[in-house]
């Protein structure tokens, strides 16, 4: 009986042993060998969630992570967002259901202060001495650097340079009065003067407004006075002139401009059905890919007939790459944001994938590389003909925007008038 008990305690002992070996074997799984053969021990994978604004990228930036990785070994998930998505929506949505991507966009100054107390301050980062000055401002708070400029923007009315010259206008219009003239030239000539993308509220909430707001005296002055109530929307000259403006792009564009989204407005202007379209340089690559022999460039969006003033595009940064506080690969991010302006796979990435005007002082980019949108950003912003990016300025943001881009778009489905409208607009400014 004792020999049989101390048998199965033998026996029980050396299974005992077998399953702490396979134990041992199991956490130690990483002990391999790579594909070059060498030892992976002691190697952990991690990943880093990339949270993408940019919808035209996407390809370009999906094969850049690619040469990231391989480079590395660091892995990097990326989702995108854009076109008709709501990003905004998209990132609280994740952070609140507790998903949080460790890289992602915001955009500077009030988008800035609503997401600082997520963001790692990147001050210490190499390239932040490398920013040129005009990309700086937005991302700046109490002297800490929060964010990598993804590059410089710009926008304005792209116009289509053969249908131009078909229609027998020689000077791009500077002017409300010569950009009239010039819809009627281009309408006689059998031509549609304007392609709306009006289904989308950034375009008309954004950027179209935009334009009120950039060329008001003081537009910082503006705003801020707007805010604490000592100035008014309603009554303003500027935005009086900048409903002109408005009308003029209904009157000559197509009848369905409030159901005409980002990807139908770019097509149809690439595929020559308009003479112009109210869109940025972030467009080149879908049309370089529509129609890589079209001439195109930009135009100013003038409100009144004062040349001087109106000869201007807005130019800014829209996007910067900012890195979750809390993430736990945040090294990692750093390491890839730091790869991105600096290598050579990076910086071919930014000037000849993408097509982006590099915010880096260190980057050359000829306008060759970039294409004629860029080339003309390049040259407006070098003559100091630039207009501000306000909308970024507003408090609440995009919550403020999308209220007045539907009120823009009620004006122009003929719902409510021009009394009305500048009414709505001042109700939404009141309420923040």
């Amino acid at each position: 009986m004792i020999n049989r008990k101390l048998g199965v305690l033998v026996t029980m002992l050396f299974m005992i042993a077998l399953f702490a070996a396979g134990c041992d074997k199991s956490e130690d799984s990483t002990a391999s060998e790579n594909e070059d053969g060498n030892s992976t021990a002691g190697m952990t994978e991690k990943t880093v969630k990339l949270y993408n604004f940019k919808v035209e990228m996407a390809e370009q930036l999906n094969n850049l992570i690619g040469e990231f990785e391989k480079e590395t070994g660091v892995k990097i998930e990326v989702d995108t967002c854009g076109g008709g998505c709501d990003y905004s929506a998209g990132l609280k949505t994740r952070f609140n259901s507790g998903d949080k991507p460790d890289i992602f966009f915001v955009a500077g100054h009030s988008d800035l202060d609503l997401w600082e107390e997520h963001l790692e301050d990147l001050s210490d980062q190499p390239w932040v001495g490398d920013i040129v000055e005009l990309a700086k401002p937005a991302i700046t708070k109490d002297e800490k650097i929060y964010g990598m400029p993804l590059a410089v923007e710009g926008w304005g009315f792209i116009y289509n340079k053969t249908l131009f010259s078909q229609a027998g206008i020689t000077d791009p219009p500077k002017t409300l009065t010569e950009l009239q003239e010039a819809a009627e030239k281009l309408k006689a000539a059998g031509i549609r003067p304007f392609e709306n993308g009006y289904g989308e509220w950034w375009v008309v909430g954004n950027h179209l407004l935009n334009v009120a707001f950039s060329h008001q005296s003081d537009p910082v002055a503006f705003v801020e006075n707007v805010m604490n109530g000592k100035q008014k929307l309603i009554g303003n000259e500027k935005f009086e002139q900048w409903l002109k403006l408005v009308d003029l792009t209904v009157e000559y564009g197509q009848q369905n401009s409030l159901q005409t989204d980002y990807n139908t407005q770019v097509t149809n202007f690439a595929q020559g059905k308009a003479a112009m379209m109210q869109q940025g340089i972030w467009t080149q690559l879908q049309i370089d890919r529509i129609n890589p022999k079209i001439e195109i460039g930009f135009l100013p969006m003038p409100i009144n007939d004062n040349a001087a003033a109106m000869d201007k595009l807005p130019v800014g940064v829209a996007n910067y790459w900012v890195v979750s506080k809390t993430s736990q690969v945040k090294e990692e991010a750093k390491t890839f944001l730091n790869w991105l302006v600096t290598s050579d796979a990076g910086t071919k990435f930014i000037v000849e994938d993408a097509k982006l005007i590099p915010a880096f002082k260190s980057i050359p980019a000829s306008e060759e590389q970039l294409g004629p949108l860029a080339a003309d950003i390049i040259k407006y912003t070098r003559e100091g003909k630039i207009l501000p990016w306000m909308w970024q300025r507003f408090p609440g943001y995009e919550a403020n925007t999308s209220q007045m881009a539907t009120q823009i778009q009620a004006y122009i489905g003929k719902q409510i008038g021009k009394k009305q409208l500048l009414e709505e607009f001042q109700k939404i400014w009141d309420d923040f």
